[in-house]
């Protein structure tokens, strides 16, 4: 979070002190950094705290799959953000296909942890008045 938002500094001070501006890629490493990598990853953190514990049948929630998630998710976000910000400075193709690379290992984290989590997605209350008879 923090580094997302010096980045953002960095950029402000850019465009308006230094009347130089800043690139996309710049923009794109901030914003990712602060959305997926701090907000997302909140968010993922929150769900686990919040929803109720799985059941025993649910077959897709796998303690492991979710540490593997969090640790996928905090390295290729940390080396998206370095390589993007790499590539605000210099071009390069692998760095570019680095990003390509990074940028995926995020979303297959992220539906990972959905998958892994969807059992657990429930209201509780509801149940128990759709089991008393109540419909919605």
């Amino acid at each position: 979070m923090i580094a997302g938002i010096l980045t953002g500094l960095y950029m402000s001070y850019g465009k308006y002190v230094l009347n130089e501006g800043y690139s996309l890629e710049m923009a794109s490493a901030h914003t990712h950094l602060i959305l997926v990598g701090s907000v997302m990853m909140m968010i993922m953190g929150v769900a686990l705290w919040f929803f109720p514990r799985p059941t025993k049948e649910d077959k897709r929630y796998n303690h492991n799959l979710i540490l593997l998630t969090f640790w996928t998710m905090a390295i290729s976000t940390a080396l998206r953000f370095v390589f993007q910000v790499l590539l605000s400075f210099i071009y390069s193709n692998w760095i570019s296909v680095a990003v390509s690379i990074f940028s995926t290992f995020q979303i297959v984290a992220i539906i990972l942890f959905f998958y892994s989590m969807w059992g657990r997605i429930r209201s509780v209350g509801s149940y128990k008045r759709e089991k008393e008879g109540e419909k919605f």
